[in-house]
């Protein structure tokens, strides 16, 4: 059974892809931060499940998580800075990375 549906038909008319595509800065800006905080949201909870549960697996994953959100905060060039999250929260964010990760560095000399 094929996953996509075969159409020939546009998606959307004319008028709403043109009014997407002018909504589309604050749009994307939404949608961008709420997807970043969703993946603290997911390093926080691996953080907290590596902690009840400390394995090499739980830890390896958390640190994979650490690393992700981390690379999600870098400043981005132009035209994608609508895309991040605003400085002065990514600041913070970055600062909380550095704790995870010592954390994690802590919980792994109580694996070994």
């Amino acid at each position: 059974m094929p996953l996509a549906i075969s159409s020939t038909a546009p998606a959307t008319k004319p008028e709403s892809r043109r009014l997407a595509t002018t909504l589309s800065p604050t749009f994307g800006s939404a949608y961008s931060v709420a997807e970043i905080n969703a993946y603290i949201a997911i390093r926080d909870q691996l953080l907290a499940e590596a902690e009840e549960v400390c394995t090499k697996a739980k830890l390896a994953s958390t640190t994979l998580a650490n690393d992700f959100v981390q690379g999600c905060l870098q400043p981005a060039r132009s035209p994608y800075e609508a895309q991040s999250l605003p400085e002065t929260d990514a600041v913070l964010e970055r600062k909380r990375c550095a704790v995870v990760r010592d954390r994690i560095a802590q919980l792994r000399t109580t694996v070994s």
